[in-house]
């Protein structure tokens, strides 16, 4: 077994264990080769970056043992991503990951039409040697407008286990939000999300989604708004923000799925201004644990609310006391 010592470049050559036999070639170089995610490796499969016996091969494919497997693949580019000098709040940093609280209106990483300025450009200059992770460590991602923690990997072990854990739920992820309606319980919303049918932009619940769960739970009730708590079983994109508005409950200021504007009733002009002000989707990740990918160890790290999520709350707070002092 053999590994180029160009960052971009892998090539390996191994001879599949008696030990596999009967497994998928996924599955079997899965555990070969642990410092490679499945997915990753399933990705290589499928380009024809894995040859079985001098043939490309499908990910689903059973081996026998004793076949030999060539891995020869180029990694993709990180050199096209610029280090910005971008401030980062960093709620926790060891040898093998980094935990970031982000802010809103941070872009995760470059895509078409935010080429610079993302969280990706700032890791970059903060931690150069991140430059051989496949997107500079960077395992999974939040939405430009919502705030809250996310982990980075260091190393290519941290980030294999990360992708691992991601893949397998044993990331807990817990986020608050403030949806529009009142909630009177919560419950789980299991319902598959794909592309919106019309609209390739927008996220849908669909029949042929993948498969999405998100578990909720109310926190406060006002007049016409609920604070709640959400866990995640799987992390779709945009998982929250269409769940929610699936239940007719969509988050307060969500510019995408959150519908027409609705004025609750006998609301001072002051509080519908600043609910009209709120132009980002209330939803914030509170709270993140996994285990440590070096020590083992379960860990956990908590951020407070943001200062615009917490003023929102006290303007529901201030409009539900003055509107139940109206009525005594």
């Amino acid at each position: 077994m053999s590994t180029n010592d160009q960052a971009t470049h892998i090539h390996e050559s191994v001879i599949i264990p008696e030990s596999q036999a009967g497994r998928r070639l996924d599955m079997a170089l899965a555990q070969i080769f642990p410092e490679y995610s499945r997915s990753r490796l399933k990705v290589w499969i499928e380009q024809g970056g894995v040859l079985l016996e001098g043939k490309p091969v499908k990910p689903r494919e059973k081996v026998s043992g004793g076949e030999q497997v060539v891995i020869d693949v180029q990694m993709e580019a990180h050199k096209t991503v610029e280090a910005e000098p971008i401030p980062l709040s960093i709620v926790h940093e060891d040898e093998a990951i980094l935990v970031i609280n982000k802010p809103a209106g941070l872009v995760v990483h470059p895509a078409a039409g935010n080429w610079s300025g993302t969280l990706q450009n700032a890791l970059l200059h903060h931690y150069p040697d991140l430059d051989t992770l496949p997107r500079s460590g960077i395992v999974h991602r939040l939405d430009k407008d919502t705030t809250g923690l996310m982990v980075v990997a260091r190393t290519l072990h941290a980030h294999t286990h990360l992708v691992n854990a991601l893949q397998t739920h044993a990331v807990e992820r817990e986020y608050q939000a403030v949806i529009q309606g009142v909630m009177t319980a919560g419950g789980r919303v299991d319902a598959a999300i794909g592309r919106h049918p019309v609209d390739r932009k927008r996220m849908a619940v669909v029949a042929n989604g993948k498969p999405s769960v998100t578990h909720y739970r109310v926190l406060h009730r006002y007049r016409a708004h609920t604070h709640i708590m959400l866990n995640l079983e799987t992390g779709r994109t945009h998982q929250i923000r269409v769940h929610m508005a699936s239940l007719q409950y969509p988050l307060t200021g969500d510019q995408t799925y959150g519908g027409r504007f609705r004025i609750p009733p006998a609301a001072s002009p002051e509080f519908l201004q600043q609910l009209k002000m709120f132009r980002r989707q209330a939803l914030h990740a509170a709270r993140l644990s996994l285990i440590h990918p070096v020590t083992g160890e379960q860990v956990s790290w908590s951020a407070s609310l943001p200062d615009d999520l917490q003023d929102l709350l006290g303007a529901l707070e201030r409009d539900q006391k003055l509107n139940q002092a109206n009525y005594e």
